[in-house]
């Protein structure tokens, strides 16, 4: 395994106050303070937030004025556009605000950019072709905070433009947020904002206009609760913090996605062979979010649009089959770019702080997934480029205590386009400056980082002896879902466990069947995923092991057991 550091949580709360108050360990008191929740109202919230506690639409910035510009718009007629994104987050919005306007009589339609052709969010291209249809308005979603020449361009076509989005809003010197001149821009990353918890995503921002619009129209609730799995398909699909208001929508949208009436979502649930009364977050975010996503990568994302709104049962079963056809390709493909990435990695490459490596014959809408891969497999920060149309094109993934924009920034004379954010950025060069732009980021990193920064950290909840776990405390645990960012799967750690038995297993040689002891004799049954034959040649003579652990539940011929499920392991 790559090198790891590993780190025990120490934030601080009265944890038995907690436990008592909620009827809940110590221990998931602890847990639930190392995501971050502060207070007794916090943690209520966590526990038992529901849609009552759902902050008000009218909070965010010019929802008002985007509400009675909507309303005036359809009253009178006029055609409205809305135009979305390729990713899963841009799909979900479309879905919903098409669905919407439809419910409320609006004369809408939707365009959604084609990855390469397009690029990302809206371009003048699609403002023209608005405007020859005779489009009175554009509503965007998960995009156009950046469209600052596009809005401007719309008002100058005579058209009325609104701004639904979730992105970070650039700023200009005086530190003021540097808006499209729209008619309304609604964003809870705007200066001043007072909306409670700004770190939504472009579906929620979307799902909370329709909770406005239909508020406005007299729609009852119900049909906009119906909704709800959408919001929280976006929320996990674009991996924005399951914290907050974002938790109840995932956890109360993961719960109707069972009883979903979307035929193409059934349809996608049985394509991928899932249980619809078990969708969990990591489905979503694994599964259902990459066939949705698959689309926009190799075709268009208009095929996902119309398997959501399918009321066809044939026409739904076989777009939902493209989809899962176009995912698994995606896959194949992803895996070969990441094979090749990791050996010019490993090889060429090995003694760069930033991997910065040219895939020829990669896709380009899969640079960003292998950045992804090869920085979580050398924990480095890691740039994939690819030949696009006029340029290459990259995808950056980065690590923490590596500001990648600010990187990019630094030796912007060397690229055409650039954008992003500390951990993730986009940008394009010439071909002939790839050497110098690896060079130049190369020798910057190496003084703005230290070796130490390339030591993943693994962060632990609690040192807890096994003998400490019961079926009862793995119960409590369920308490804690949805799992996902801004709230993973608690880990526990245990030293010194002597290795009884070690054999590998499964058909691939993925599953290593482990019997441990604890130092007291206490016997503790685990199971590590992952490349068996590489586990057992780390393991080599060793006799002992360190863990970081989840506890589960294994259920094998009616029989009910503890086991571990080992995250890391260090010999001894």
């Amino acid at each position: 395994m790559s090198q790891t550091q590993w780190m025990v949580q120490t934030k601080k709360a009265d944890f038995h106050a907690i436990g008592s108050t909620y009827h809940i360990s110590p221990v998931t008191a602890r847990i639930i303070r190392n995501r971050d929740v502060v207070g007794m109202d916090g943690v209520y919230q966590y526990l038992y937030g529901t849609i009552k506690d759902l902050y008000d639409p009218m909070l965010l910035p010019d929802m008002g004025p985007a509400l009675a510009l909507l309303r005036q718009k359809i009253q009178e007629g006029r055609r409205i556009r809305i135009v979305g994104d390729y990713d899963i987050d841009g799909i979900c919005s479309t879905y919903l605000l098409y669905r919407a306007l439809e419910r409320v009589g609006a004369k809408a339609d939707y365009e959604i950019p084609d990855r390469i052709r397009d690029g990302y969010g809206i371009n003048e291209s699609i403002i023209q072709a608005a405007a020859r249809a005779g489009i009175d308005t554009i509503l965007t979603c998960d995009n156009g905070i950046a469209a600052i020449e596009q809005a401007a361009l719309a008002r100058e076509l005579g058209m009325t433009m609104i701004i639904t989005d979730h992105h970070d809003i650039r700023q200009d010197e005086q530190g003021e947020d540097l808006l499209p001149a729209a008619a309304a821009v609604v964003n809870p990353k705007r200066k001043g904002n007072t909306y409670p918890y700004p770190d939504i995503c472009g579906g929620m921002v979307a799902y909370k206009l329709v909770k406005a619009l239909y508020d406005s129209f007299g729609v009852p609730e119900e049909e906009w609760l119906d909704m709800m799995e959408f919001a929280a398909m976006a929320t996990v699909g674009d991996v924005m913090k399951l914290q907050d208001e974002n938790r109840i929508v995932v956890k109360e949208g993961l719960k109707r996605i069972s009883r979903t009436k979307n035929r193409g979502l059934m349809k996608l649930i049985e394509k991928n062979n899932l249980d619809p009364e078990r969708i969990t977050a990591y489905h979503i975010g694994f599964v259902i979010g990459p066939c949705l996503n698959a689309s926009g990568r190799l075709e268009t994302a208009k095929v996902a649009l119309s398997l959501l709104l399918s009321e066809d049962e044939q026409e739904a079963d076989e777009l939902a089959g493209r989809l899962k056809e176009l995912n698994d390709t995606r896959k194949d493909m992803t895996a070969k770019g990441v094979e090749a990435a990791a050996l010019l990695a490993g090889e060429r490459y090995a003694e760069d702080w930033v991997l910065v490596i040219y895939l020829p014959d990669c896709h380009e809408s899969l640079a960003g997934i292998v950045a992804g891969r090869i920085r979580e497999r050398y924990h480095k920060p890691t740039i994939i480029l690819t030949p696009g149309e006029e340029a290459v094109k990259g995808s950056g993934r980065s690590i923490e205590g590596y500001h990648m924009f600010e990187a990019l920034v630094k030796v912007q004379d060397l690229l055409l386009k650039f954008g992003g954010h500390p951990m993730a950025a986009g940008m394009s060069l010439e071909e002939r400056d790839i050497d110098e732009f690896r060079r130049r980021l190369n020798q910057d990193a190496h003084e703005a980082l230290t070796e130490e920064d390339f030591i993943e950290k693994v962060w632990i909840d609690v040192a807890m002896p096994f003998e400490y776990i019961n079926k009862a405390f793995i119960q409590e645990l369920s308490l804690l879902e949805p799992f996902g960012q801004g709230n993973e799967k608690p880990q526990f750690a245990q030293r010194q466990l002597r290795i009884r038995r070690a054999r590998v297993a499964g058909k691939n040689r993925n599953v290593v069947m482990l019997t441990l002891a604890t130092e007291s004799g206490y016997t503790v049954e685990a199971r590590w995923f992952g490349d068996g034959d590489q586990f057992m040649k780390e393991k080599g003579e060793s006799q002992y092991m360190d863990m970081v652990y989840y506890p589960e539940i294994n259920e094998y011929n009616g029989n009910r057991s503890i086991q571990a499920v080992v995250r890391q392991y260090r010999f001894r």
